[in-house]
């Protein structure tokens, strides 16, 4: 690191708050592999990935980064990197196989192990309850699409919560129900590969029951962790000041984060544009006590952040997960932004949309916004498939850096979103991984990870994190 990078990292450091959480996200079907292993059941995105031309290049999640062996391995790495959490998500399949009936005892006690291990090694756990990976039975009786399974995820909670209750610092019901319901039921291009567009909308609606049936499961169960969701979020801006532009703008901000956050934080769904009525019919009539259900109080709402997002009126190909056919099948289309630098997905760097999004949220929501952690913030970058060293990753350092800076920024006194109460930031990802549709081609990890060896090498992005973590705790010691 240089001098200059040592200055930097001293003044960020600076700005953290006291009890300002650092650490590392990550999701069990992404890096766990061995995913027969243990009396694991299949899901819905073992079956997706088994279809040619699901999956880029044909990777197989079978191994991914092998984490269901080497978890004592990588908690190593995540103490040497001096962060305060680790949030993990837990593999329904893993736990119960089926989505109903028995609990699977050898899953149970992987993640008994995984935590104990974490908090042996200083490491707060952060539990997802959903990060996508839905039993396959439950799939084949329609997925979120049934309300059924929202109700089978409630007794999966139940039983997470009591099993490991006692030692979870956090925990996340759901993980980004936007996407769920995007990508994988009304487009096509995840799991299950569903092309529904808006009646997909039901999927919305039995996430969120979901959720709030699970928030009232956990503490049912007495938790003694906080209880939150988290959804992906992004700021919707017109590709111009046209009427249509300006409309259709509002129809995606309204099935990107609104469709989620106000009947979560708000008890009711919002009321799409007169014009584009007919595309949500699929939510009226709402049952009011499903409603009280999905509005339970929550002790955080999670933020995840990779760009903004621009709507032009006419008909477009490409999705922000990449090629969708479905999406020439609406009158819209997501333009770019050519004034940002790109990351490896085509996403653009815009961390200054960050604290726009932030100042969006808490106008919205107000006193119903409650505090709130960054659960995901990270970028992919071309990078080798075998290294000998650390990877010279000075694209993500920028990326984590500006972005970080911008967060504390903007909810410092002062700042454009000096009244959000900002917990915590959660770098996307530990390491390498199984990076959905995409397979092993996006690298988002601070550490590396060869894929034909499963050898791991941190990036000099690690030791930029590690570096922060150091100078905020001497700050505070």
């Amino acid at each position: 690191m240089t001098v200059q990078d040592s200055v930097a990292v001293q003044a960020l450091a600076a700005r953290l708050s006291p009890g300002f959480i650092l650490g590392v996200a990550s999701a069990a079907f992404q890096i766990e592999g061995n995913l027969a292993a243990g009396g694991r059941g299949p899901s819905g995105w073992d079956a997706f990935a088994e279809k040619p031309g699901n999956i880029l290049h044909g990777h197989s999640p079978a191994v991914a980064c092998d984490h269901y062996n080497r978890a004592e391995e990588d908690i190593g790495l995540m103490r040497d990197l001096g962060i305060d959490s680790y949030r993990f998500s837990i593999s329904w399949p893993r736990i119960q196989p089926g989505g109903t009936g028995r609990f699977n005892a050898a899953g149970l006690d992987f993640y008994d192990r995984l935590i104990d291990q974490l908090l042996a090694a200083g490491i707060s756990p952060m539990a997802t309850l959903y990060h996508w990976d839905t039993p396959l039975p439950l799939e084949h009786r329609g997925g979120w699409m049934n309300r059924t399974t929202a109700e089978r995820f409630a007794e999966y909670s139940a039983a997470a919560g009591k099993r490991f209750g006692d030692r979870v610092a956090q925990w996340v019901t759901l993980n980004e129900p936007a996407s769920v319901t995007l990508n994988g039921y009304a487009l096509g291009v995840h799991a299950p590969g569903r092309g529904l567009l808006f009646d997909a909308l039901p999927s919305v609606h039995h996430q969120l029951l979901g959720h709030g049936l699970a928030v009232q499961a956990l503490r049912a169960a007495g938790v003694s962790g906080a209880v939150g969701v988290t959804n992906l979020h992004s700021p919707v801006r017109p590709a111009s000041g046209s009427v249509t532009d300006r409309l259709l703008a509002r129809v995606f901000d309204l099935m990107l984060n609104r469709l989620y956050a106000d009947p979560i934080l708000l008890g009711r769904f919002p009321r799409p544009p007169l014009i584009a009525r007919p595309w949500f019919r699929s939510l009226r009539g709402i049952p009011d006590a499903d409603l009280a259900t999905i509005h339970q109080p929550l002790d955080f709402y999670g933020l995840n952040y990779y760009y903004p997002v621009k709507v032009a009126t006419g008909r477009g190909g490409d999705s922000p997960s990449g090629p969708a056919e479905e999406m020439l099948k609406v009158p819209f289309h997501l333009a770019g932004f050519p004034e940002y630098e790109l990351t490896g997905f085509g996403w653009p760097v815009a961390p200054d949309h960050l604290g726009v999004l932030l100042r969006e949220l808490k106008d919205r929501y107000g006193e119903s916004l409650p505090p709130l952690y960054i659960t995901e913030s990270g970028a992919s970058f071309p990078e080798p498939d075998h290294v000998t060293g650390p990877v010279p990753d000075a694209g993500r350092i920028s990326y984590l850096a500006s972005h970080l800076s911008q967060a504390v920024e903007a909810t410092s006194p002062g700042g454009i979103a000096h009244d959000v109460d900002l917990l915590g930031y959660y770098v996307w990802t530990l390491m390498d991984n199984f990076e959905w549709a995409a397979g092993y081609s996006q690298r988002f990890g601070l550490v590396h990870v060869d894929f034909e060896t499963l050898e791991r090498t941190p990036k000099e992005s690690y030791y930029w994190y590690q570096a922060l973590a150091r100078a905020r705790r001497r700050r505070g010691a």
